[in-house]
């Protein structure tokens, strides 16, 4: 896989930024679906454990960015192995989790360099589709790349 300029797998010592701008995601998304509020700091312990025992896995990569102190952007990509079907010949779907860049260093392509590189990744691991969910201000970016309206009705439930 060719990184682009500034992008680098995510290691250990980079855990609590990565929290940190995930809560950063969540503090300007709002709505239901965020309802507990992400203020409840419970998911931080639980995101905390899990990005630790799937930071190297290989069905998963972290990209970062580094800026003057700490992390200015972050991606995370995971592979996860469905049925295959007429509509995915090997089952292999990618999902992109948590784009985020710092305010401070937003407008720099950072999440683009991101995003480039885990394109790439999900390329080398034949994945037959790519889900995400933007956020508004990040709509952009992931339609120039090649993102289109999902063809199949979302829905979730929540026990």
């Amino acid at each position: 896989m060719t990184q682009h300029t500034g992008v680098r797998r995510a290691v250990p010592d980079d855990v609590v930024e990565l929290v940190r701008l995930r809560a950063s995601l969540f503090e300007t998304l709002g709505g239901d679906f965020f309802d507990p509020s992400p203020r409840d700091g419970r998911w931080r312990g639980a995101f905390t454990e899990v990005l630790g025992e799937r930071l190297t896995a290989d069905d998963t990569r972290v990209l970062v960015v580094d800026g003057d102190e700490g992390l200015a952007a972050c991606g995370i990509g995971t592979v996860d192995q469905w049925f295959p079907g007429p509509h995915s010949r090997n089952g292999r779907i990618g999902h992109v989790i948590g784009v985020v860049t710092d305010p401070a260093y937003r407008r720099r392509g950072h999440s683009r360099a991101i995003m480039r590189d885990l394109l790439d990744w999900f390329r080398e691991r034949d994945v037959v589709r790519v889900d995400l969910y933007a956020s508004p201000a990040g709509e952009p970016l992931y339609r120039e790349l090649g993102f289109s309206d999902h063809p199949d009705p979302a829905l979730c439930w929540r026990p």
